[in-house]
């Protein structure tokens, strides 16, 4: 482990809030429609922070860590995607209008944020503490890629989402969004929107997909302060990349079943470096370097031939995958 300095923790930290702030007042005081242009301009220039970032860091820290966030970086934008595709499903289901999608987005990545630091913090002390959550983790893992492998051809059940059903429950909520409002009052009564809703169930999925993103980026790294970086710098460039690849989301149709073998590939590292420190030193562990090449090959894999079968099968549509089958299907 080295030592990051407070200091390094509070730029980082306070880079990533003036950021946020930038989008949520963007977001707040001119709510539009995105065009691809902007979505372009914003997209490149989050990569360019995140890239800089990390050339930054490895000069300061060292070619390994330099190394260990860049792949951690790397899964964290793949796993993204699969966030992008559940929040086009969510838009969908609950009819956000357009000029509001900013602000729906944004707000989903304030939570993802504030999901992962918490699952950041929480597994990294059990790290420390316990050398058998590596296994634990890397099964976890393993489970995630097998159950998403197996349900690849489907999309999650948002509205059913009992996260949903009980705010809905237990909140009145109107009809229309009321102009992009989180809450009104109607005929005298305090009321959530149906954008109150929608963050609710951004929220959920959030912690969804918590649980599987941090366990496999402590698989590239046991920092906490690279799991941090590169978690958020790969969600802060998620709301441009949303509008920028949306159209072209359908087509990623092995985006799913790569994901899963991502996953597995992960578990299967945790595992080693469990059994190489707690059973044999013999035991062969993987270097992040070989990590890095075998999952920047496998989304170009992915990608390729995605792309690939859905031109010469144009009905071919992508699904971001479900971690259980439908409760319909299961009972059918």
């Amino acid at each position: 482990m080295v030592e990051i300095s407070g200091l390094t923790w509070a730029a980082t930290i306070g880079l990533i809030v003036v950021l946020l702030a930038v989008d949520l007042v963007l977001a707040a005081v001119r709510p539009h429609k995105v065009g691809f242009r902007e979505a372009t301009l914003w997209s490149v220039f989050y990569i360019l922070v995140a890239v800089g970032f990390g050339i930054w860091f490895w000069s300061a820290y060292g070619g390994e860590l330099g190394t260990e966030y860049f792949a951690g970086y790397i899964v964290e934008k793949s796993l993204s995607v699969d966030n992008l595709f559940v929040f086009v499903i969510i838009m969908t289901t609950f009819l956000v209008p357009e000029e509001h999608q900013h602000k729906v987005l944004t707000f989903g990545i304030v939570l993802a944020l504030i999901m992962r630091g918490i699952f950041i913090a929480v597994g990294a002390t059990l790290l420390s503490l316990f050398s058998f959550m590596f296994l634990l983790f890397g099964l976890l893992l393993i489970y995630t890629a097998v159950q998403l492998f197996r349900h690849r051809d489907e999309d999650p059940d948002v509205e059913n989402n009992v996260v949903v059903t009980t705010a809905r429950k237990l909140l009145p909520v109107t009809d229309d969004y009321v102009g992009g409002k989180i809450f009104t009052r109607l005929d005298g009564r305090r009321m959530a929107t149906p954008l109150f809703v929608v963050l609710v169930a951004i929220g959920g999925v959030d912690l969804l997909f918590a649980l599987d993103s941090i366990p496999a980026v402590f698989g590239v790294t046991e920092e906490p302060f690279v799991v941090f970086a590169a978690n958020a710098f790969a969600l802060l460039g998620l709301r441009a990349l949303f509008f920028l690849v949306k159209g072209l989301l359908d087509r990623l149709v092995y985006l799913s079943a790569g994901l899963a073998v991502i996953l597995a590939f992960i578990g299967v590292k945790l595992i080693l470096h469990w059994a190489h420190v707690d059973i044999s030193p013999s035991v062969p562990e993987v270097p992040t370097p070989l990590s890095l090449g075998v999952i920047i090959a496998i989304l170009v894999v992915v990608t390729v031939a995605s792309l690939l079968k859905t031109r010469n099968d144009p009905a071919a549509k992508a699904h971001p995958g479900s971690i259980r089958g439908h409760r319909e299907r299961e009972e059918h």
